[in-house]
């Protein structure tokens, strides 16, 4: 599961410069981001409707599929960083947040195996 050397900030800065030649900021406000987030979510499950869990699954060895789910999965991650970008949110201090919420809302030994 490598996903090279970069940290999340290099990752954002990426997104920042990208943005920032295309003088896009004007366009990311909450409201639009948000909504393209899901957007570009929805086109991620549009890949797999129709289907059960196994032969989703099963999708995801077609290097077809693979390929798109690869990259409708990295447009919400791009949008998700323009998000924290515009919004000053970091993101390392959010996502270590709610995943000790989560710990303490889904203990392992309650929830182990199940929802």
């Amino acid at each position: 599961m490598p996903d090279g050397n970069a940290t999340i900030t290099d990752l954002k800065q990426l997104i920042e410069d990208f943005v920032s030649e295309r003088d896009w900021s004007q366009f990311h406000s909450a409201k639009n981001l948000s909504m393209a987030i899901s957007i570009e979510a929805a086109e991620l499950m549009d890949l797999f409707k129709w289907y059960d869990s196994e032969e989703s699954n099963a999708l995801m060895d077609d290097v077809d599929v693979r390929h798109a789910a690869t990259e409708e999965l990295a447009d919400v991650l791009i949008l998700c960083l323009a998000f924290a970008n515009r919004n000053s949110i970091d993101i390392d201090d959010a996502v270590r947040a709610k995943v000790t919420k989560n710990h303490q809302k889904y203990p392992g030994e309650k929830f182990k195996g199940r929802f």
